[in-house]
């Protein structure tokens, strides 16, 4: 990081410290273009959407069903399940929790 400025480098540590909230509000907006898309941009928005959930430590089998179903419904189950913390992000599941005020 030496080739970064002090600005530059705190920007880039806020993004990754934030990156879990970062990537489930696009999780929550890839369902609904999801809703929209139609042929190959849909096939793509999938395959982000699959990368995403396993970023956020979706279990497996569940990234399986979802893909396999193809219906952004069931995408959304899991973006709830997300945001109602009954699925933890990898990060926060090795003690960092989200919105944990002594991380900052």
């Amino acid at each position: 990081m030496k080739d970064y400025s002090k600005y530059q480098q705190n920007v880039i540590k806020r993004y990754y410290d934030n990156r879990e909230q970062i990537d489930e509000q696009r999780l929550a907006e890839l369902v609904t273009n999801l809703y929209l898309a139609e042929g190959k941009k849909r096939a793509r928005l999938w395959e982000k959407s699959e990368e995403l959930m396993l970023r956020l430590g979706v279990p497996q089998s569940r990234v399986e069903h979802v893909i396999a179903s193809a219906d952004p419904a069931v995408l959304a189950e899991v973006v709830q399940d997300l945001q109602a913390g009954r699925i933890v992000p990898k990060r926060a599941s090795k003690g960092r929790g989200r919105g944990d005020a002594s991380s900052s």
